[in-house]
């Protein structure tokens, strides 16, 4: 199984290990650090060639060897968050290579996305009578809110309300600065190159324009192999109202949404043995019997 991390550029092996291993126990993993983060991290990268075409050219290259590699006809993909933007692409470009695409927290429109938790955080904050916190949205109109201060601002009234990375996360420094600062695997030169290779991603201001620019709904509709959404009902990083919308529209052989009830927007960490269940008992069986009913 080849996964595909969020970010921009923000590689989850590293954080993956304080928690059960789910993927582990079910498939041969591929923890891929994308061109640019991580260990795939190098001050040489120059923005100009980190663009989306590239990055699915990528996933479809990796994909390739993987098979190689492990003398096998087909291999699982798996995205999360920003990692979604460039799988579902993929998948659809080269579906022969894949069984199945799954995606936990998948993008659709994310402008609309930050929109829909722009006005959740106001009307939180309003209830709870924080005029601190509101003050810092007013500096942020709706209509101008697509902008790397806004995005840096809204990270922390997203974990306090428990809407971002995970449910129960309150604070990115503990949740996952001090977990990759503290695992044992990386040196500390890759472990100062997985922020570097963040701050980079981060400010290649093409591609995250671009992706907030774009509609998967109309830019892809169809996939020839089965799809899974898992989503934490109370993610507001990428919506769980428009995922569940597109995959209601997409097209596909097999497809099932899974709402993780206790979940933001990482229920694999955070909902563990749920997913560890969908996956055994519907994803490597090509069914959707544990799937959301209308």
């Amino acid at each position: 199984m080849l996964f595909l991390h969020g970010g921009p550029g923000m590689p989850e092996y590293a954080i993956s290990r304080e928690y059960p291993l789910v993927l582990e126990k079910h498939f041969t993993v591929c923890w891929w650090e994308q061109r640019g983060a991580g260990l795939s991290y190098s001050s040489e990268i120059s923005p100009e060639i980190l663009t989306f075409d590239q990055l699915i050219a990528d996933v479809i290259e990796v994909s390739h060897y993987l098979r190689k590699r492990f003398n096998q006809e087909k291999i699982y993909l798996m995205a999360h968050s920003g990692g979604t933007f460039i799988g579902i692409q993929a998948a659809a470009k080269a579906p022969e290579l894949f069984h199945a695409y799954f995606a936990m927290a998948q993008i659709t429109n994310q402008l609309e996305s930050e929109k829909l938790a722009y006005d959740y955080m106001v009307e939180q904050f309003t209830q709870l009578g924080d005029q601190k916190m509101l003050r810092k949205f007013r500096k942020y109109p709706l209509d101008k809110i697509n902008t790397p201060d806004y995005y840096v601002m809204r990270d922390a009234p997203m974990h306090l309300l428990g809407i971002g990375t995970m449910r129960a996360m309150k604070s990115v420094i503990s949740g996952v600065f001090w977990p990759v600062m503290l695992n044992r695997e990386y040196t500390l030169a890759e472990k100062i190159n997985i922020w570097r290779g963040k701050s980079f991603t981060t400010k290649t201001i093409g591609l995250w324009n671009k992706l907030v620019a774009t509609d998967l709904a109309t830019k892809v509709q169809e996939l020839n192999i089965p799809v899974y959404f898992f989503h934490g009902i109370y993610d507001y990083t990428v919506s769980y109202k428009l995922a569940k919308d597109y995959l209601d529209k997409l097209q596909a052989p097999m497809k099932g949404f899974y709402t993780f009830e206790k979940s933001a927007h990482s229920p694999l960490f955070e909902e563990s043995e749920k997913m560890r269940q969908i996956l055994l008992e519907d994803v490597l069986k090509g069914m959707n019997k544990l799937a959301d009913t209308k």
